[in-house]
């Protein structure tokens, strides 16, 4: 009990501080560990001073990114000065003399007076977070990349206090499905580390594209990079013509990963690069033919969206083609030996993901030199192969000095001796491998992928599943019952079938990915969604000031149909926020705030063919126009029946 008063005072307290930022219109994503209002404010004069240590270069950078980051909205001249002291209007970045144990390595004190800004940390990284909390305190124009007149640059005074619940705090890009440059990575980079995520993973290899030059198989990039552009809805492309030139794609060279890794450090976030095996191979296969045990696959191209797997509602899913390394093949070794020596010269970050979801084995079912292997090495099963498969891999990447991680398929037949697991087919992998005592990321499609829809299917891009912010927010990486010793943190992913441009990962990324922010990094006794939902609407005006695109979605309903006992056609909805109302009609017109208001169950007419639905606040529309059709009503009642 002694040890705990402490504890709970503590949490008291900050929380106490939180509900007082919060009535004081502070909105700060992810939510720190303490906020506490003070009297007065600081008003960033027109000359300013970035004070740091005149002997620290490391955090020069950060204080030089500040100075140029105030000055670009504001027109202010904010420059840097090593040592010294300034007079009013200064903002100091001060390393502490004397390691603060609260801190951490990557926790902060920022102290905002009338007359000074103080950011203090042990370590550098802590200065950087800090700096993003300073960025957020100021108004959302202070994002803006011109110059904006005739504003007032003020903040309120505050005490916070600051540190991250987990230190792997992770967004996945995947730069395969469409290729995406080195200049875009960055700005991925710049957007992400506003909201305090330090681990960018890069998805570099799948059936549509090998985008990482390795100099030993040159062949992966003069192949294996390009294929057939074809806009519209991935996976159900025609399969390109023989004609069709191949040239949509690319690929980063030594030189700019090396430049990326760099950028990224400078940003204190760390790069894990993902090779996909043996699955998701296509790429590597239509590049170098002689890694499959398929007859024929000498005729294989680069997927460019068309139908090559099948996913039948059993869930045993199989390819049209094989698109794995055959674990049984001596060649698939040496080859992978080249891959992982250059990545691991490339990344500096002491892990390398080897992919390992997705298999299909119908290939490998019949192949006779997988069942060789088996007989040879005494594999009950194909799980046991890809195990078999896993465990060489494991070898090839300790041998550059990395460790291993995969998805959680990685499991199956048997863990890898030294792995970690990245649970993505919801916690229970990840459960099972921290029992085991294997590190764990949890990255669950139930909360954190953010290529699913994020609206009604009715008006949202095509996909397979939909996810709302507010089930992102309830994201919790330590499963009950879990040692928390062994969960290393979250991470969020952004797979890119369907993601063409910036702009449309911008939607697709923000708002969910402010919500994944705040599960890694605030303590999770300070999660409210209705709080949640404010600080966000905020951050709205940020991105608008930024010209960073975001999707509305949580202003629009949940829509559901059922029949009634008579077969009446019903139509139910929900908001994700409190405060809204419903309008709707079924008459082909646009409704507004004046039409018929939802409040229960509405019969739809029967001669209707359309529903159109608008939500509002305060007598204004705010959400979409949805438009569905009746027939799409009708068969979604039909599916709740089964």
């Amino acid at each position: 009990m002694k040890k705990t008063l402490p504890f709970l005072l503590c949490l008291f307290f900050s929380l106490a501080a939180f509900g007082q930022a919060a009535a004081d219109g502070i909105a700060l994503i992810p939510q720190p560990v303490s906020v506490e209002k003070e009297a007065g404010s600081f008003t960033l004069p027109a000359k300013s001073v970035v004070l740091y240590g005149g002997d620290q270069p490391e955090i020069a950078g950060i204080a030089s990114m500040l100075c140029s980051h105030l000055s670009t909205a504001t027109g202010y001249s904010v420059s840097p000065k090593a040592g010294g002291s300034g007079s009013g209007g200064t903002i100091q970045l001060l390393l502490l003399p004397q390691e603060d144990k609260l801190l951490g390595q990557e926790g902060y004190r920022l102290a905002v007076g009338k007359k000074r800004v103080t950011i203090s940390a042990n370590r550098p990284a802590g200065l950087f977070y800090g700096v993003q909390t300073l960025r957020q305190l100021f108004p959302p124009a202070i994002e803006s990349k011109d110059k904006v007149l005739q504003r007032s640059w003020t903040i309120p005074a505050v005490r916070i206090t600051d540190y991250p619940r987990f230190a792997w705090r992770g967004l996945m890009f995947d730069v395969v499905r469409h290729f995406f440059t080195k200049e875009q990575v960055k700005q991925f980079i710049d957007e992400m580390v506003k909201y305090k995520y330090n681990l960018l993973h890069l998805h570099l290899t799948d059936d549509e594209g090998w985008r990482l030059e390795i100099k030993a198989l040159p062949r992966l990039t003069e192949v294996g990079a390009w294929n057939v552009k074809k806009v519209g809805r991935f996976g159900y492309f025609s399969p390109p013509a023989p004609d069709e030139p191949r040239n949509y794609g690319g690929f980063f060279t030594h030189q700019d990963i090396r430049e990326l890794v760099q950028y990224a450090r400078e940003r204190y976030v760390d790069i894990l690069p993902e090779i996909e095996t043996p699955g998701h191979s296509l790429a590597a296969i239509a590049s170098y033919p002689e890694l499959s045990c398929t007859p024929g696959a000498e005729k294989y191209r680069v997927r460019s969206g068309e139908e090559i797997m099948v996913w039948p509602e059993s869930g045993h899913f199989y390819g049209l083609v094989d698109n794995t390394l055959c674990p049984a093949n001596d060649k698939v070794y040496p080859f992978l030996d080249k891959v992982f020596t250059e990545v691991a010269q490339l990344f500096p970050f002491p892990y390398i993901h080897m992919g390992g979801d997705e298999t299909a084995r119908n290939f490998w079912e019949t192949s006779p030199a997988i069942r060789e292997l088996m007989q040879k090495e005494k594999l009950k099963d194909l799980n046991e192969v890809q195990s078999y498969f896993v465990k060489r891999v494991e070898k090839i990447i300790e041998s550059k000095g990395k460790k291993l991680i995969g998805w959680d398929e990685i499991l199956e037949g048997g863990l890898a001796p030294n792995a970690a697991v990245m649970s993505w087919r919801g916690v229970k992998g990840g459960i099972e491998a921290a029992r085991m005592g294997h590190e764990v990321v949890m990255s669950p499609t139930t909360y954190v992928y953010l290529d699913y829809m994020q609206s009604d299917s009715a008006i949202e891009p095509p996909v397979y599943a939909t996810l709302r912010l507010k089930k992102s927010y309830e994201f919790d990486p330590v499963p009950e019952g879990v040692d928390p010793k062994w969960i290393k943190g979250g991470q969020a992913n952004l797979w890119t079938e369907q993601v063409y441009n910036m702009r449309h990962l911008q939607y697709m990324v923000w708002p969910r990915a402010f919500a994944v922010a705040e599960c890694v990094w605030s303590p999770k006794e300070s999660r409210n969604w209705g709080d949640f939902v404010r600080r966000v609407e905020k951050h709205f005006e940020r991105n608008d000031a930024a010209r960073i695109k975001y999707a509305p979605s949580l202003y629009d309903p949940t829509i559901r149909a059922s029949r009634d006992a008579s077969g009446q056609l019903l139509v139910d909805m929900e908001n994700e926020v409190d405060g809204l109302t419903l309008h709707y009609s079924f008459d082909y017109s646009f409704p507004d705030p004046f039409y018929p208001e939802y409040t229960a169950s509405i019969p739809v007419p029967k001669d209707a063919s359309v529903m159109r639905i608008i939500s509002c606040r305060n007598g204004k529309p705010i959400g979409r126009m949805i438009t569905i059709p009746v027939t799409e009503l009708q068969k979604r009642a039909d599916r709740g029946k089964k």
